[in-house]
């Protein structure tokens, strides 16, 4: 049975290819038992049972258009965020849904982390988790777009101040 599951897993990958070679990326046969065994791993780990293709095909029509994947990271990528994705289901306790979860992970991963796993794991996702955990539910009317602002611990760099802080210093 998990043989069978595994293989339909390995087809479903494959055919992804469809619409992810537009963007220079494809996955062997190869690439997706690797993906497909990896899954059967961190299921494991994190104590979850999937019924049916699993959310990798989700997790590459998501990011195949990312600014930070190309074909020699590609695989790797995939493992790491389908590893953070089951980790970060967990975490918020599966109150959030497959969709919502990974529009979040996109977008900071294009535009808070700029492609670090590292820090879309261990930042973005840890903190947005304790607030889904304490009961925050504003992901729901947006999806999962548009919500790490709420929680960003972090200063970002604001071009307007730049310009000032830049004449202030010229003018000395």
């Amino acid at each position: 049975m998990v043989l069978l599951q595994q293989q339909n897993q390995v087809s479903e990958v494959v055919r992804t290819n469809q619409v992810t070679e537009r963007y220079g990326l494809a996955l062997s046969e190869e690439d997706a038992a690797l993906i497909a065994a990896e899954r059967t791993k961190v299921l494991q780990e994190q104590k979850r049972v999937e019924f049916g293709g699993g959310i990798m095909p989700k997790i590459i029509y998501e990011f195949c258009d990312s600014s930070y994947i190309d074909q020699n990271n590609y695989v790797d990528t995939l493992i790491s965020l389908q590893e953070i994705f089951y980790l970060y289901k967990n975490e918020m306790q599966d109150e959030i849904s497959d969709d919502e979860l990974l529009h979040f992970m996109k977008e900071q991963f294009e535009t808070i982390c700029y492609g670090d796993l590292g820090y879309l794991e261990g930042t973005c996702l840890r903190i947005f988790a304790e607030a889904v955990r304490a009961g925050y539910r504003g992901y729901q009317e947006t999806g999962g777009y548009g919500e790490y602002a709420e929680f960003d611990e972090v200063k970002r760099w604001d071009y307007d101040l730049y310009l000032e802080t830049l004449k202030e210093l010229c003018w000395r």
